[in-house]
């Protein structure tokens, strides 16, 4: 992280200093977990994720923010046998190598 400060909830705040190997991106199984996504309760990092209004989707959505991923995983945690420990219980994030995100995307500036 760029800031080690934490908020209130015991987040990261920040930006990171370096990019990670992977980042979340969240796929078309995104149901926003009715409005509260169990994704944004496990990322140890503040406002990484947001929540999407169900205006602009039949269905709440959440969004990464690819500059405050850290590529921690714990939106798509699964334990041994796919058993889902925490995380995404729609399998709607995964990771994706920071180079094939960039490529898709743009440069991260870092």
């Amino acid at each position: 992280m760029g800031n080690n400060e934490r908020t209130e909830t015991k987040k990261f705040s920040g930006r990171r200093k370096v990019k990670p190997k992977s980042i979340a991106v969240v796929n078309e199984r995104c149901t926003g977990c009715g409005g509260s996504p169990v994704c944004k309760i496990y990322c140890p990092v503040d406002n990484c994720i947001a929540a999407i209004p169900a205006q602009e989707y039949p269905l709440t959505r959440v969004r990464m923010d690819p500059l405050k991923c850290i590529g921690c995983k714990r939106c798509i945690a699964h334990g041994p046998g796919g058993l889902l420990l925490e995380g995404c219980p729609w399998d709607a994030i995964m990771m994706i190598p920071t180079p094939q995100w960039e490529k898709r995307n743009h440069p991260l500036p870092y």
